[in-house]
């Protein structure tokens, strides 16, 4: 009889003991961010493709995607149709590919020499298309060195823990485990100072999973002013010729 109270009781005790490891509940981290001008009376208005990311505190939480080979990467597409770049806006863990289809019937030359990844695709046609991996965490901003009105961004962060807000301003995080958080934001016409601002600590739990409402200041008229990729001012538009339209 003792030894079966012996034995109930390590059971109890090892019952515990996994319940207490067991990982808390992933949780559905939202909230909101809007755009005040500054001019009084004026009603906020949705912050449309800001980005907001959650970088893990602690070494012990979810690993971000691998970089050794061990794990697959994450195969992205940043397809130029139009003469754009779509999506404007593309968010991608450290590590991924990026796939650059060319889906127009001109030829393109995709390159970035800002801060994150540094590259140049050369002059490419129609109906192909480059990769390249993502392997530095950064603001890499995308240009194409025949039109000059060719741009796109593309946020590399340390972490799977990441959205883009939709029209509405609104940002949704899904399956984040509870745990403490380093809230970072990107606005693509806010200030770097500003964005830098508002980085903070946050605790995501179950009873505490909204970031709330992020107020942003907008800078009309702000931009990415660029050169060539020689770091001259761009040609003028050059007429039809092989260089540039297919046949």
């Amino acid at each position: 009889m003792a030894l079966r109270l012996q034995l109930a009781a390590v059971c109890s005790l090892l019952a515990l003991g996994v319940l207490a490891a067991a990982p808390a509940e992933e949780v559905t981290v939202t909230g909101r961010l809007v755009v005040t001008e500054g001019t009084k009376g004026e009603n906020p208005r949705g912050a449309a493709d800001a980005v907001v990311w959650l970088s893990p505190m602690m070494p012990s939480a979810r690993p971000v995607t691998s970089t050794a080979g061990d794990t697959p990467p994450r195969r992205l597409r940043l397809v130029q149709k139009h003469k754009q770049f779509d999506p404007h806006i593309l968010v991608v863990p450290l590590g991924s590919l990026v796939e650059f289809p060319n889906d127009d019937p001109v030829f393109h030359n995709v390159f970035s020499l800002f801060e994150g990844k540094r590259f140049d695709l050369g002059l490419y046609e129609a109906g192909s298309s480059r990769t390249v991996r993502f392997d530095r965490a950064g603001i890499c901003y995308i240009f194409c060195n025949i039109h000059p009105e060719m741009s796109a961004v593309v946020v590399v962060v340390e972490t799977p823990y990441y959205a883009v807000a939709d029209k509405s301003g609104t940002v949704t995080i899904p399956q984040v485990p509870p745990d403490r958080y380093r809230l970072h934001v990107w606005y693509e016409r806010s200030l770097p100072e500003f964005l830098s601002s508002l980085t903070r600590e946050v605790t995501i739990a179950a009873d505490s999973a909204s970031l709330g409402t992020i107020p942003l200041k907008e800078i009309r008229g702000i931009g990415i002013t660029h050169k060539n990729k020689y770091g001259r001012d761009y040609d003028a538009p050059a007429p039809p010729g092989p260089l540039y339209q297919q046949p």
